[in-house]
C-alpha cells in the first residue's frame, strides 16, 4: 500500500511516474480517471472516455490500468505489460492518457490512487469514471464512501444497468448529492461528494464477453 513519503522526499517524483504529462501543466486541469484491468482493453473504453471528454469538458482522461483487482483471479487477468501495451492501441488518441500510475505507486485499492493524487496535485480537478455496472458493484469496494468524499464521480450507462444501478446502495447512500445531468459539465467543480449519471449512447462490447469468445486482444501475449 502506498504511503506517500515517495512524492515528499522528491518533488519530481509525478514526472518519473508520468513523464509524458508535464506537472506545471496540470494545476487546474480537468482530468477523468478511468481505472481497471483492461484485459483486455477494447473499443467500449474508448467510446465512453470520448463521451466524457466531450460531457464532462474534460481536458484528459485517464487509463489507469491495475496491476492486479483485488476482486478478480490473477490467474484470469493477462500480463500487466500486455495490458498497458492493448490499451496504448485502442486508445490512440491525444487527450487519452494510458499510464501504469498504480503500478509505479504500488496502489491496491482505488482510494490508495485517490489519495496519491489529490495529494500530489492538490490543484488539478480529477473525476472518476466508471460504467453503470460498478456503481452497482462498488459497496464491495475498499473504502468505497471514502472514493465518493475524494473525488466526482461520473457513472456511464452501460447495457443492461440503466434501471438497477440508480437503485442500487451506492446510489441511494449517496442519492442527496447526485448532480442532474444538465450540471454535468460543471461536475468537476464540485466538492465531492458529487456524482451524476451520464445516459450516453451504449456501446455492445464487454472484457468479459470479449474473454470468453478468446477475442479482443490485438497485442500477442
Amino acid at each position: 500500500m502506498w504511503s506517500g513519503a515517495p512524492a515528499k522526499r522528491d518533488p519530481d517524483f509525478m514526472l518519473s511516474v508520468a513523464p509524458q504529462i508535464a506537472a506545471n501543466r496540470l494545476k487546474g486541469q480537468r482530468i477523468g480517471l478511468l481505472g481497471g484491468s483492461f484485459n483486455p482493453a477494447h473499443a467500449a473504453h474508448r467510446h465512453i472516455s470520448l463521451e466524457a471528454l466531450k460531457r464532462l469538458d474534460l481536458d484528459y482522461v485517464w487509463w489507469l490500468v491495475s496491476p492486479q483487482n483485488p476482486l478478480k483471479h490473477q490467474k484470469d487477468t493477462a500480463p500487466y505489460a500486455r495490458r498497458v501495451a492493448q490499451a496504448k492501441a485502442i486508445a490512440n488518441h491525444p487527450r487519452i492518457k494510458v499510464l501504469d500510475l498504480e503500478q509505479r505507486l504500488g496502489s491496491r485499492y482505488t482510494i490508495d490512487t485517490l489519495r496519491a493524487l489529490n495529494r500530489l496535485y492538490p490543484d488539478t480537478k480529477f473525476v472518476w469514471l466508471m460504467g453503470a455496472d460498478n456503481l452497482i458493484d462498488i459497496p464491495r469496494w475498499h473504502g468505497w464512501r471514502e472514493i465518493f468524499a475524494r473525488a466526482p464521480i461520473a457513472i456511464l450507462d452501460r447495457p443492461h444497468y440503466s434501471i438497477r444501478a440508480p437503485l442500487g446502495k451506492a446510489a441511494q447512500t449517496f442519492r442527496a448529492f447526485r448532480i442532474p445531468v444538465y450540471g454535468a459539465k460543471r461536475l468537476a467543480d464540485k466538492t465531492p461528494p458529487a456524482w451524476t449519471f451520464l445516459r450516453i449512447p451504449r456501446h455492445s462490447l464487454s472484457a468479459t464477453e470479449l474473454r470468453a469468445r478468446g477475442a479482443g486482444w490485438i497485442i500477442d501475449g
